[in-house]
């Protein structure tokens, strides 16, 4: 029994994840004054410890 609701639960979290980052891109999208909306591990941000410092002034 704890095994079916684990399962569910991560595939409706796995599922709100999709949702939060189908609106932020639409978000994005609708107000483009605010910049493009940022993904984890791509693109400037996506650095935690500075490890790629630099990179965010190369891709641009």
């Amino acid at each position: 029994m704890i095994y079916a609701i684990s399962i569910v639960l991560l595939v409706l979290m796995m599922l709100l994840w999709i949702t939060v980052q189908a609106a932020a891109r639409r978000f994005a999208e609708r107000h483009p004054e605010f910049g493009p909306a940022r993904e984890m591990g791509h693109g400037c941000g996506a650095c935690i410890d500075g490890g790629c410092a630099g990179k965010c002034e190369e891709d641009h």
